[in-house]
């Protein structure tokens, strides 16, 4: 094949390309038109129902929009009516308010022409008396006069010796009024006095508390006995020389008996041979260890009982040294009568007591817990001093009030009492003190006691007869009125005190009342 054919066949299919073309563009611009076309019809379309939605639309929005304000017109209208209904009543009532206070002036206006009408009667009246009291002034004057003529006397000596009867009757009045009041008084304060007493007493609860002067330390088996004593008895030796406590080891199954007037010393050496027997190991060194440790456990023991002690009774700001004192009153005894557990039965009698007299219950807690704390010296040579003083000083050494230090040393009636806390705190002691069961006496000593005060008695001239009561507490003498005048019936109360002072040992104190008594008997026939 030459080149022409190749020309004209490469020619042929280019020229066929074009043509292909060219028939491609113009299909291609056929369907453009007709998409055209329907895009047109289709935008005319929407455009129709567009301007139809809308104005649907604008109707509902239209008809909202009359809703609504319709809504806001009523509401208006309302409050509009409320305003106008609250203005209508509130003209209400300035019109009534106006017509009160017409009502108020014409009534203020009628009381003042009457207090004037008033007024003018009583300066008339007033006018009309001092006329008649120049009248009866003339009159008394002339009386006067006329008197002075006939009795002779002027008139300041008859008003003088007027006075002079007047000041005689008055004075007798007068002491028979007193007397009268005086007598009410002394019955009406004896009747709150016991009604006072007895509330007090029944207010308070408590147990009573006897301690022995020995304890008994139990044992599992009789054969610990031997270890307690030791060989040659070295350990029971070392023991009561430690603790000051005599231990007695008889024939008492599974038991020993210590010994001591001292509760202390007597807890201690009850520890002590508890934590010994424990333990197992007993001999005198392991003795003095364990009683030292021991006695430093009861110190421990006192402070903490005198904290809760002084805290069950709502007592603040004690000091720590008087907090120990209390904390030592749980191992002292009086009488058998536990020392702590009567300090708190006289502080809650004191502040029930105080309480029902308007007084201050915090302070006579304070002073009913204190009161004895002189039963628990700390020394040898503070057993010669009386123990309310010892108390006393004690107190005024760590800072109590001056009420509270006069109530604790004058209690026994050893210093006179200034405060009306004292008498409080010395009715409290006897009421604790004197309760049945309160105390352990032995009853042969105590008649026998009883008696020798009545022979003391007698052994004086002139006495009658001789009387103990309450309790060997007090000793009432009657005498012959004949042989004792009254002089002598108070040197012989002197007299026999101090014989009672000097020759006998008695608890507290005696008081000693010597009565005479004369008598005038006749018979009427």
């Amino acid at each position: 094949m030459d080149s022409n054919t190749i020309i004209y066949i490469v020619g042929a299919a280019i020229l066929g390309l074009i043509l292909g073309f060219i028939i491609a563009k113009s299909l291609e611009k056929g369907k453009a038109s007709k998409l055209i076309a329907n895009a047109e019809s289709e935008a005319k379309s929407i455009l129709r129902q567009a301007k139809s939605d809308g104005e649907s639309i604008k109707k509902d929005k239209m008809l909202q929009a009359k809703e609504k304000f319709i809504e806001l017109k009523a509401e208006h209208e309302k409050v509009i009516l409320s305003r106008d209904k609250k203005m209508a009543e509130a003209e209400k009532r300035i019109r009534d308010k106006e017509s009160q206070i017409t009502n108020e002036l014409n009534k203020s206006k009628k009381a003042n022409q009457s207090l004037e009408s008033k007024i003018k009667d009583y300066d008339y009246r007033n006018e009309f008396l001092e006329k008649k009291q120049e009248e009866i002034e003339k009159a008394h004057k002339s009386q006067i006069k006329q008197l002075e003529v006939i009795s002779a006397l002027s008139a300041e000596e008859a008003k003088s010796q007027l006075v002079e009867s007047l000041k005689e009757e008055a004075k007798t009045d007068a002491m028979a009024f007193v007397q009268d009041r005086v007598e009410e008084a002394k019955l009406t304060a004896q009747q709150e006095a016991k009604k006072i007493i007895i509330n007090t007493i029944q207010r308070i609860g408590t147990e009573e508390a006897v301690d022995n002067c020995v304890s008994v330390f139990n044992i599992e088996s009789d054969d610990v006995k031997g270890r307690i004593i030791g060989r040659e008895g070295r350990n029971i030796r070392a023991i009561e020389a430690a603790t000051g406590v005599e231990i007695i080891v008889d024939d008492t199954p599974e038991a020993i008996i210590l010994s001591c007037f001292d509760s202390v010393r007597r807890e201690i050496a009850r520890l002590s041979l508890h934590k010994l027997v424990t333990d197992g190991r007993i001999h005198p060194a392991r003795i003095e260890e364990i009683v030292k440790k021991t006695e430093k456990q009861i110190e421990q023991e006192i402070i903490e009982v005198g904290k809760r002690t002084v805290i069950d009774l709502g007592i603040h700001g004690l000091h720590p040294e008087l907090i120990k004192m209390v904390g030592r009153m749980k191992y002292r005894s009086s009488y058998g009568q536990n020392l702590l557990q009567h300090s708190r039965e006289v502080a809650k009698l004191c502040g029930v007591m105080a309480a029902e007299l308007g007084l201050n219950p915090k302070l006579a807690k304070r002073a009913g817990l204190l009161h004895d704390i002189g039963k628990v010296p700390s020394s040898e040579t503070d057993v010669e001093t009386p123990h309310a003083i010892l108390g006393m000083q004690w107190a005024e050494k760590h800072g109590e009030k001056p009420e509270v230090c006069n109530a604790i040393g004058a209690h026994h009636d050893e210093i006179e009492m200034t405060t009306l806390l004292s008498p409080i705190i010395q009715v409290c002691d006897a009421i604790s003190g004197a309760r049945p069961g309160a105390r352990r006496q032995v009853l042969d000593s105590y008649i026998q006691r009883l008696k020798d005060l009545e022979e003391v008695a007698f052994g004086f001239t002139g006495v009658k007869k001789a009387y103990a009561i309450q309790a060997g507490r007090e000793l009432r003498v009657i005498v012959e009125s004949e042989k004792v005048s009254d002089e002598k019936a108070a040197s012989l109360s002197f007299e026999i005190s101090q014989k009672i002072q000097t020759d006998m040992t008695y608890p507290g104190q005696v008081k000693v009342t010597v009565i005479r008594e004369t008598r005038a008997v006749n018979i009427a026939k």
